[in-house]
Order: structure tokens, then sequence, then C-alpha cells
């Protein structure tokens, strides 16, 4: 199989930041803020963390899939089926949009 292209899937994500402190190049940004959320019955509101930004940049990426190995909630992904190619290094950093997965919704 070829990995091409690592896919975020954004409903996943906790923000819990494993995949940017273990990937080896840093080139894994990520945003994030907490929310108190009340469930039903609850005796207190409780905190989660809300994903603002997630950016990989690609010109430093080695794609050793470390951070796709690490996340616990499997917001990571290959995807076969996309790959990256740009002149311009600018182009090289993909956010929320540009990493979400066009098969999210057969998942």
């Amino acid at each position: 199989m070829i990995h091409s292209f690592i896919a975020l899937l954004p409903d996943k994500c906790t923000s819990c930041m494993l995949c940017v402190r273990e990937c080896p190049a840093w080139c894994i940004h990520l945003d994030s803020h907490t929310e108190e959320v009340t469930d039903a019955g609850a005796r207190r509101p409780k905190k989660i963390n809300v994903l603002d930004s997630f950016d990989i940049d690609y010109s430093l990426c080695m794609y050793c899939g470390i951070c796709v190995d690490v996340c616990p909630f499997d917001a990571l992904e290959w995807d076969q089926h996309r790959a990256l190619i740009s002149d311009s290094r600018a182009d090289l950093t993909l956010g929320i949009t540009q990493l979400t997965s066009e098969n999210d919704s057969a998942n």
C-alpha cells in the first residue's frame, strides 16, 4: 500500500497533543480551547478540549506515520487516494479543511 497523505478526522480529535509531542520532525501544529459541557443529571459540568486548528507542514514531514500510530482516537489515518503535489513551499502547510479525508462520510 502506498501511503501518500495523512488525513484528519476532526470529529475524532480530542486535542490530546500526542501526535504533536511524538512527531520527530515537529511538523504538526495544533491549537484548541476548553469548553464546559453539562450532561443531564451530572453533578457538575465537565471540561472538554475543542479543536481550533490543526496543521501539518509537509515541507518538514518525513511520512514516518508515527502520528497515525500514536493517536489513541484514530483521528489520523493514511489516505492513499490523494497525493500532495506543489511547487511552492507555502502550499505544503495544510489545515483542517485540506486534511479532512474525502471519505469521512463513508466512515
